[in-house]
C-alpha cells in the first residue's frame, strides 16, 4: 500500500463523557427557629443582598469552562477559536495526499534548537532511499512559540499549538509532570486531527526515516503501532508497543478510541498515553468497538530496543530504550553515518559491505540507570 493508496472514512464518534457524581443521599434535619422581632423590616435588604451574590456566582460559574466541566474532554486538544482551527485545516488541506493522509510530529523548543533533533529528523529524510518526497506531507506540530519560529525557517508546515499557562519548551524528562501533559496533550491532539477527516502517520522526531514505510502497513488495520519488542505476530495483543510510531485511518470506530484513550487517563492516574494503552487495548471496549489494531514488524520499524537487523529492508530507527536528550542526539548522529556507509556501499560496487549493522546504542545504552541534570539556558536562550 503506497502513501496515495487507500480510502477515507471519516465519520462523527459517540463522546464518552465524564460521568457527573452521584447525587447526595443524605438527610438533613430542619430545626425551625423563632424569627427575630425585626426580621420582617430586613426582608427586602436581605433579598437584595441574596440576589447579588447569587449573581455573582452565576458570573464566575459562567466564566470558567473548568469550574463546570472539571474534566472537560477538550482542555488539551486545539484552541478552539475560529483562526486556528482555519489556520490547521489549511495547513492539513496543503500537506494532505489524494486520499487525504498526513505526516504528522510534534517538537518543542529544546528539541528544535540548531544541531539539534529536529535537523536529525529533516537530514534522515533527505539520505533516506527515496524518502525527501515525504517531506511536502510532513505537518509539524510546535508545542511552543520558540519551537514554531524556528520551525518555519526549515519547514513549510507548520502548527502552533501552544496554549496561555503551559510552557511546553524544556526538556521534558521521561515520566515527569510535563512530560506527561505533553503525551495527553498529543493523543487529544491527534483524535482532532482523525475528527477532521484526515489519516495520519505520527512519527516521534527522534525516528530516522530510511525507507517508505507505507507498503508495509497493513490493509486491514485501522490502528497500527510500532513495537519496542515485537513478538513474530502483528495481531497479538501481548506485543510491547510503542506510541511514537502509529498509522491511523480516520472513521468512526479510530475516533472513539481515541476518546476513549483520552478519557482512561482518569482510570489510571500519573501513566503516560503507552502505558494506558497498554491497559486498554485488553478492554472490551476495543472489542465492542471493532477496532482492528496490528502491530509493526521491528524487521521493517526497528529501535535501539530491538535494532531491524536487515539494512535491505529497515525503513525507520527510532532512539527508543532511552532517555536523555543529548543521548538520542549523539547516537542518532552515528546512526545516519552508519546509514551513509550502507548508501556509499552502493555507490562503489566493488566496495559493497553486505554485513553492515548498527553501531548504535552507545551513549543512550544504560542511559535509564545515570542520573539526569536538568538544562539550563543562557542570556542567549540556547542550552548550557
Amino acid at each position: 500500500m503506497g502513501l496515495e493508496t487507500g480510502t477515507n472514512t471519516a465519520a462523527a464518534g459517540h463522546q464518552h463523557d465524564t460521568p457527573p457524581p452521584p447525587e447526595s443521599t443524605n438527610h438533613h434535619h430542619h430545626f425551625f427557629l423563632p424569627l427575630p422581632s425585626n426580621f420582617l423590616l430586613q426582608t427586602p435588604k436581605l433579598v437584595i443582598i441574596f440576589a447579588l451574590v447569587a449573581f455573582s456566582c452565576l458570573l464566575l460559574y459562567q466564566s470558567s469552562p473548568s469550574l463546570r466541566f472539571p474534566f472537560n474532554y477538550n482542555s488539551f486538544g486545539i484552541n478552539s477559536s475560529e483562526n486556528k482551527a482555519d489556520e490547521l485545516k489549511s495547513i492539513l488541506k496543503r500537506a494532505a495526499t489524494s486520499n487525504n493522509t498526513i505526516i504528522l510530529t510534534t517538537l518543542n523548543d529544546a528539541w528544535v534548537e540548531p544541531n539539534s533533533m529536529f535537523d536529525l529528523f529533516l537530514e534522515s529524510f533527505k539520505i533516506g532511499n527515496q524518502t525527501q518526497r515525504f517531506l511536502k506531507h510532513l505537518v509539524v506540530i510546535a508545542m511552543d512559540q520558540k519551537a514554531y519560529t524556528r520551525c518555519l525557517k526549515l519547514h513549510p508546515h507548520c502548527y502552533n499549538l501552544s496554549t496561555e499557562g503551559m510552557d511546553f519548551s524544556e526538556e521534558a524528562y521521561f515520566m515527569a509532570a510535563d512530560y506527561l501533559k505533553m503525551m495527553w496533550r498529543r493523543i487529544d491532539f491527534l483524535r482532532s486531527i482523525l475528527d477532521l477527516g484526515y489519516n495520519f502517520l505520527f512519527t516521534d522526531a527522534d525516528i530516522m526515516w530510511f525507507r517508505d514505510p507505507f507498503p508495509h502497513f497493513h490493509e486491514d488495520g485501522d490502528f497500527q503501532i510500532a513495537c519496542d519488542y515485537f513478538r513474530g505476530n502483528p495481531f497479538d495483543l501481548n506485543n510491547l508497543p510503542n506510541g511514537g510510531f502509529t498509522y491511523v485511518k480516520s472513521n468512526k470506530k479510530t475516533i472513539q478510541f481515541y476518546k476513549y484513550w483520552f478519557e482512561s487517563r482518569l482510570t489510571y492516574p500519573g501513566l503516560h498515553d503507552q502505558d494506558v494503552f497498554n491497559k486498554i487495548k485488553f478492554d472490551p471496549f476495543i472489542q465492542d468497538n471493532g477496532l482492528q489494531i496490528r502491530f509493526l514488524d521491528t524487521m521493517f520499524f526497528g529501535g535501539f530496543c530491538e535494532p531491524s537487523k536487515d539494512f535491505d529492508k529497515v525503513c525507520t530507527m527510532h532512539a527508543n530504550c532511552c532517555v536523555g536528550l543529548e543521548n538520542k542526539v549523539h547516537d542518532l548522529g552515528i546512526m545516519l553515518q552508519d546509514w551513509r556507509k550502507y548508501m556509499q556501499s552502493f555507490v562503489n560496487q566493488t566496495t559493497k559491505v553486505h554485513t553492515v549493522s548498527w553501531t548504535v546504542p552507545q551513549s543512550c545504552r544504560g542511559s535509564f540507570n545515570r542520573p539526569r541534570v536538568a538544562k539550563k539556558k543562557d542570556h542567549h536562550g540556547s542550552k548550557s
